[in-house]
């Protein structure tokens, strides 16, 4: 109603000579603005400013025709696993609707994004991201990843006015791309409540990608969040849309406190063999320290761990240790520090306890891991 009222007036602006009237009325300050020559600009913008919600109505109705005009509608009967999390994402959030899915070719892309048009919702994942959730893949992903982009929709991050406000203030540096990241943040907190068990190989999807996901330690990727505070690692922060993975790593790690917008996360769980990669190479190591450190790795490697070079369907690896083990244990070769997460549960926006609140499966151990010399 807000809107119709307002471009009605927008019309009757442009339908009279509303210019004419506003210099008789206002003159002295109207010969103020001229002399800066601004004038003629600020009524050009006034006139010209309210024509940015109807392109931007215009693009999402084309996206969303473009959608479903080559994507893969999911339905009970197309792709009927992932329409089921969808469903199960909506009813899990309260929504009143299910919003529509659909599979889009990735062209090796990993990515998924939600939007809408009108009152109508839709989500798409790229092919590439489905295929992580086969049977012998890694399901909970999926979930987790249908979650989050479920989440962007019932956190009202694709409302109409939310985007013509996103899109405006993404004008101004830094602050525009923070508020991206905050988004994206709570909607980890949507793919968290919804899937838990998700977290951990969602991060070894987005970092190692869809066959060596299985191989990524997630403990050694969110460490590197706080051992890291190199000045650059947060310019790429602070310019980006969506969190640097290490540091999104950690916060679904740490689920105790939110995740960092601004400034790298404190504490670490345990010390790594090799440097930071800010520091000066003079402290990185000599080829024969390398192979020392490998052998030492080699010798504590659990048994069937080694050989990550990926894994692929249709393959037996009933012989190597689950993929979750692989991604959440304690990293080799490596000490605890003092630091540790508090044990949960937790709220789903991470910030206080709740009683109800499902326990993340990669957090802490109940006995701290082994330590090694």
């Amino acid at each position: 109603m807000l809107a119709l009222i307002a471009y009605a007036l927008w019309v009757w602006i442009l339908a009279f000579p509303a210019r004419r009237a506003l210099v008789n009325e206002e003159q002295m300050l109207l010969d103020w603005l001229e002399e800066l020559g601004a004038a003629d600009l600020l009524i050009q913008f006034g006139l010209l400013l309210p024509l940015v919600p109807l392109i931007l109505w215009v693009a999402r109705a084309i996206m969303y025709a473009q959608m479903r005009a080559t994507a893969v509608r999911m339905s009970p009967t197309q792709f009927p696993e992932g329409y089921r999390m969808v469903a199960e994402a909506a009813q899990h959030f309260g929504m009143r609707r299910v919003p529509d899915a659909y599979v889009m070719m990735g062209n090796g892309v990993l990515n998924a994004f939600a939007s809408g048009h009108g009152f109508r919702r839709f989500v798409i994942i790229h092919s590439d991201m489905f295929e992580v959730g086969g049977r012998t893949r890694d399901p909970e992903a999926l979930r987790f990843a249908i979650g989050h982009e479920v989440g962007h929709l019932a956190a009202g991050h694709i409302s109409y006015f939310r985007l013509v406000f996103t899109y405006v203030l993404g004008m101004i540096p830094i602050l525009g791309t923070a508020f991206s990241r905050s988004q994206e943040y709570t909607a980890d907190n949507y793919g968290y409540a919804f899937a838990p068990a998700g977290a951990p190989g969602v991060m070894g999807v987005l970092s190692g990608g869809k066959y060596l996901n299985a191989e990524v330690n997630v403990n050694e990727l969110a460490d590197r969040a706080a051992t890291d505070p190199s000045l650059f690692v947060h310019i790429v922060n602070w310019l980006s849309t969506h969190p640097i993975t290490t540091w999104r790593a950690h916060a679904l790690r740490d689920r105790s406190k939110p995740g960092s917008l601004w400034f790298r996360p404190g504490g670490s769980m345990f010390t790594s063999p090799l440097p930071p990669g800010h520091t000066w190479s003079s402290t990185y190591p000599t080829p024969g320290d390398a192979l020392a450190m490998l052998d030492a790795a080699d010798a504590r490697r659990p048994a069937g761990a080694e050989g990550q070079f990926g894994r692929f369907p249709g393959a037996d690896y009933s012989d190597r240790p689950a993929m979750r083990a692989l991604q959440t244990s304690a990293p080799l070769l490596s000490q605890r520090t003092a630091y540790a997460i508090p044990h949960g549960p937790y709220r789903e926006d991470a910030r206080r306890p709740r009683p109800d609140a499902r326990p993340h499966p990669g957090g802490p151990p109940s006995a701290p891991p082994q330590q090694h010399p």
